[in-house]
């Protein structure tokens, strides 16, 4: 697996226990780091860092892309989404609207192969025409 997946991964991870429960931040990414294997990975600094980022991302404009998700997701309200679902496309949000480093294309990409690992068989597709809206609109506003 890829460091960026393992990032990506683990933001996941963090992000749907502070949303489900409504903890710390730090708790959930302490117990995240400790929990996964990331430890004897030689890379294990760039893993932790571009999750941290990743969810620091997300929680600090959340507003902005809850309303860009809701938006572009035809008779889905956040709330009416899975928990799962809610957060990779949180995650893949963040990335499309705000990390210009990362082509789009692969962001979408890694959202869909989450959604396939972590929820149920129609997610992918779900995740995949939420965040190709989103990402069409986003080009056409630059």
């Amino acid at each position: 697996m890829g460091n960026r997946r393992q990032a990506r991964e683990l933001a996941l991870k963090i992000l749907f226990q502070v949303d489900l429960v409504h903890c710390n931040v730090n708790e959930a990414a302490s117990f995240a780091f400790q929990v996964e294997d990331v430890l004897p990975c030689s890379d294990q600094n760039s893993i932790i860092s571009f999750s941290q980022e990743l969810v620091k991302g997300v929680l600090s404009n959340l507003t902005e892309i809850d309303s860009l998700i809701e938006s572009n997701a035809d008779n889905w309200s956040l709330e009416r989404m899975a928990n799962i679902d809610r957060n990779i496309l949180r995650v893949a949000v963040f990335e499309i609207v705000f990390m210009e480093n990362i082509p789009k294309s692969v962001s979408i990409n890694e959202a869909v192969e989450l959604a396939k690992k972590y929820s149920t068989e129609n997610s992918f597709g779900f995740v995949n025409g939420v965040l190709g809206k989103i990402e069409k609109n986003n080009n056409q506003n630059m």
